[in-house]
């Protein structure tokens, strides 16, 4: 068996980019602090049972939170709130205010809901996967809420946050 060279990361990040995603934050409270990260890798899994997934960092101050929560949110963010996005995409996020002074409330698990979030999904981890320097959660659905059906939400593509174009 031969072993094909390695991929290069960088390009790899550039090509992957070129997928556009949304924008959510997961939120998690491991009973002593809530946490949230900005996240565009969140997938619909299955309709039975109700499952989605989120890709976390190792290196991520919420992964060890997860790991003892067991339940996170995912909150959908709108193109209004980029703001939002880019503070829980910081890793030094102000840890004297809780969710950096975000207006939330807890979920039935404990999970902050963002408000304002165009649609949001407590979840409780079904299913922890290693997936190299990423922990894959699957969650199963508990609750969720469609918000703000009309609201345009925030996207991700090629590094740069956008809006949705004209429908084809």
């Amino acid at each position: 068996m031969t072993s094909s060279p390695p991929v290069d990361a960088r390009l790899y990040r550039d090509a992957i980019g070129r997928f556009a995603t949304g924008v959510t934050v997961v939120t998690v409270h491991d009973g002593t602090h809530p946490r949230g990260m900005t996240a565009n890798a969140v997938t619909s899994v299955s309709l039975d049972p109700v499952l989605l997934l989120v890709c976390v960092a190792k290196s991520a101050r919420s992964h060890e939170s997860l790991a003892v929560a067991r339940s996170f949110a995912v909150n959908v963010l709108g193109a209004d709130q980029r703001e939002l996005s880019d503070y829980f995409a910081r890793s030094s996020a102000d840890e004297e205010r809780p969710m950096g002074g975000w207006p939330h409330r807890p979920g039935g698990t404990g999970a902050p809901i963002l408000e304002g979030a165009l649609a949001w999904f407590e979840c409780r981890v079904w299913n922890w996967l290693p997936g190299g320097d990423h922990s894959i959660v699957v969650g199963e659905v508990v609750d969720l809420a469609l918000e703000r059906p009309d609201g345009e939400p925030l996207l991700f593509h090629a590094g740069a946050y956008r809006r949705l174009g004209d429908p084809l």
